[in-house]
């Protein structure tokens, strides 16, 4: 497995709590009632596993070696496309521990920032997943020299290895919470 397949194989784990947080959002809807608890375990395992674990492996050993190597195109496609995004999501995520605690206040009206922030970073999620996975990756293998390639995965696996105990933590989290939302 090279670095880059580690990082579409986490994708699947950060689309699965997509579907999670949409199905929550669903039933604050139907059922008028939010569990606050799992709405901060989706922001743990958002700001600790797709954050700080995944997005930090793009962003230092893969998006790094894309500017610095791969010319105007490269610069453009990361600074101004996916850093950009990552810092969307992050916004999504502090609006949205903003919007939990004014709605745990009594704002009922909160709830539609509940809603509102935790579907755009789902959508948001999506799509960037779909442009990592099938053209910033893609661009990458081609257009990246070997031994950049070779140096990206020694990075990824060693981050990795150092830090497993993050990601067997949140794939829990996640477990737990698809057992509760995911029929």
């Amino acid at each position: 497995m090279t670095g880059i397949e580690l990082l579409i194989k986490e994708h699947e784990y950060v689309k699965r709590m997509l579907v999670v947080m949409r199905k929550a959002c669903f039933k604050l809807i139907e059922e008028n009632k939010i569990d606050y608890n799992d709405f901060s375990k989706m922001i743990s395992f958002v700001r600790n596993f797709a954050d700080s674990h995944h997005h930090k492996k793009e962003e230092i050993f893969l998006f790094n070696k894309m500017v610095e190597n791969l010319g105007e195109t490269g610069k453009n496609i990361i600074t101004h496309g996916m850093l950009v995004e990552h810092d969307l999501g992050r916004n999504y995520m502090r609006n949205l521990e903003i919007a939990l605690s004014e709605l745990r206040k009594g704002d009922k009206e909160a709830k539609l920032d509940v809603i509102a922030n935790t579907i755009s970073y789902t959508t948001l999620l999506e799509n960037h997943i779909h442009k990592e996975d099938n053209v910033i990756f893609t661009y990458a293998n081609r257009s990246l020299n070997k031994e950049i390639l070779e140096n990206i995965d020694r990075e990824c696996f060693e981050y990795e290895e150092k830090n497993i105990n993050t990601r067997e933590e949140n794939i829990g989290i996640l477990n737990t919470l698809e057992d509760k939302y995911i029929e």
